[in-house]
């Protein structure tokens, strides 16, 4: 039988160990310790782990934190919602047990590569009872697997069903297969009102200097600058990044990570945080002043050096992360849809959730883009 345990640190187990339950994982033990020696207030990180004598089985990283039920909320709803919330501070907001993390692009559970789907099946039966379990004695009345990809998914429904989770739709990821060669094959595959506006936009190369780096103790004021500028302007808001965050990414994987900046006139207008493991490049977060990096087109140049960084690196596919689908549908992505399953332990509790739940769905651009 396994031994589950939750560890309150990654230093408390083996890197080897953590790894190799989540081969090919891009975000792995050193994304994830930098993420939780950061300090990201508000946010406990903890890892439910399942073992069998010293090795470990299963893992997945999880958190718990006071969750506001308007998070994933806009507009309208975003609206009626801050009104209520100061009439009554404390009614939206719960406790909440969370598997997988807030900086992650995708939940991930790992499995030891020498169980069989079997033994995965009945393990992840185990490992919910035991989470819902560690919730209780956190007095965590919500419960929660955050971005579950729908691969995922599709292997393992039969075992959320069996514990009662409830779904909604979670932020889709989004990707981009560099099987070209060069930009001028990737911009003529897209449609001709696409083609003709990048072309467009590329002209503003000219007026930019872009740096790559590994180290930004000296400009690290700045880019939380636009880090703010950047997070004002959206609605959607969960974790709030910290300088320790982006030193932290930086530090822990000097070999798979780096910060591209943007300048015009000297002036640092844009930051893009980026890690990869030699296949895939990940767009961690891009932050830019608001005014003059449209200006300049900074979101999308910034895309098209992405792109050139993986064709000149033999990266072959481009993850761009969460939110603006959009322009990444135009500009040829495709998306992995993701679920967020829930648990609330009161069962009343649980069907107003569900009801409720088209109405915290996490995006609406997946079900326009469908």
């Amino acid at each position: 039988m396994p031994e589950f345990r939750v560890i309150n640190s990654l230093h408390d187990i083996e890197k080897q160990q953590w790894d190799v339950c989540f081969p090919g994982e891009v975000e792995n033990y050193d994304y994830l310790l930098a993420i939780e020696e950061s300090a990201l207030a508000g946010f406990s990180f903890r890892y439910l782990t399942a073992w069998q004598g010293s090795t470990l089985q299963s893992g997945t990283p999880m958190f718990v934190t006071d969750y506001s039920l308007d998070t994933t909320l806009q507009g309208v709803g975003r609206k009626l919602t801050s009104r209520i919330k100061n009439a009554f501070p404390k009614l939206l907001t719960t406790k909440l047990a969370c598997l997988g993390s807030p900086c992650t692009e995708q939940g991930a559970i790992g499995f030891h590569p020498r169980l069989n789907e079997q033994e995965k099946n009945d393990l992840l039966v185990e490992m919910f009872a035991y989470f819902e379990t560690y919730a209780a004695a956190q007095a965590c009345p919500l419960l929660a697997a955050k971005d579950i990809p729908e691969p995922f998914q599709h292997r393992f429904s039969k075992q959320f069903q069996a514990a009662r989770f409830s779904t909604c739709p979670g932020m889709p990821t989004a990707w981009l297969d560099i099987d070209f060669t060069s930009i001028d094959e990737y911009l003529g595959r897209l449609s001709f009102s696409a083609r003709k506006d990048m072309r467009r936009k590329l002209r503003s190369f000219h007026r930019l200097h872009i740096e790559y780096k590994i180290d930004i103790k000296g400009v690290l004021p700045e880019i939380m600058t636009l880090y703010y500028d950047t997070r004002n302007r959206s609605e959607w808001q969960f974790e709030e990044l910290t300088p320790g965050y982006f030193q932290g990414v930086l530090a822990h994987m000097p070999e798979r990570s780096f910060c591209t900046l943007y300048y015009a006139e000297d002036q640092l207008l844009a930051a893009n945080l980026l890690i990869h493991d030699g296949r895939t490049l990940i767009d961690k977060f891009f932050c830019m002043n608001g005014e003059r990096g449209r200006q300049h087109n900074l979101y999308f140049l910034s895309w098209f050096t992405n792109i050139g960084y993986c064709l000149e690196r033999g990266l072959t596919r481009y993850q761009s992360g969460q939110a603006y689908y959009e322009n990444k549908l135009r500009l040829g992505s495709r998306l992995t849809r993701n679920t967020i399953y829930f648990k609330h332990r009161n069962f009343f509790a649980q069907g107003l959730l569900r009801f409720a739940a088209p109405l915290l769905s996490a995006d609406d651009t997946l079900k326009k883009s469908a």
